[in-house]
This record gives structure tokens, sequence and C-alpha cells, in this order.
């Protein structure tokens, strides 16, 4: 999954621009709904845990992927309960 290349080399160089966390889980739901992104979300966390317990430099910025990825999806979930 290129969403998955994507969001390893960011935590790899230690950085990633706003925009690219958007429009990767944008890309993400347009391949696979939200049922993809949540599989990501369950990724994340499981990368997060396994980060930190090595006390990895990228542990935060994975959280930051993490917490991105929750907030998409709670976006996207109020907004089908809006329309």
């Amino acid at each position: 999954m290129r969403a998955l290349d994507t969001i390893a080399e960011s935590i790899r160089v230690g950085y990633a621009h706003p925009t690219t966390l958007l429009n990767t889980f944008i890309e993400v739901e347009n391949e696979g709904g939200l049922g993809a992104v949540r599989r990501i979300e369950r990724q994340l966390q499981l990368g997060v845990s396994a980060l930190r317990e090595r006390q990895h430099p990228g542990s935060d910025l994975a959280q930051t992927w993490l917490n991105s990825a929750r907030a998409y999806l709670i976006t996207r979930a109020e907004r089908r309960q809006a329309v």
C-alpha cells in the first residue's frame, strides 16, 4: 500500500507536511473506503507502540500520523451524520 510507504518515509526523514497527512488519508479512502483508513489507523497504533518501546526518535511523528488518522475518521463520521 502506497500510503504506508509515504508514512514510513516521512517518519524516516522526521517530517510530514500537514497537507501530506490529509492527502494520504484522502487517497486511502478513495482507494479502499473508510475501512482502509481504519486499517492504517490500526497499523499506526501498533507502530507507535513499537517505536515508543524502542525509544525511536520518530515515535512522536508516528503519533502525529495516528492522531491525524483518528481525526480524519471522526471528521468523516461527523460529515456523514450531518447529511
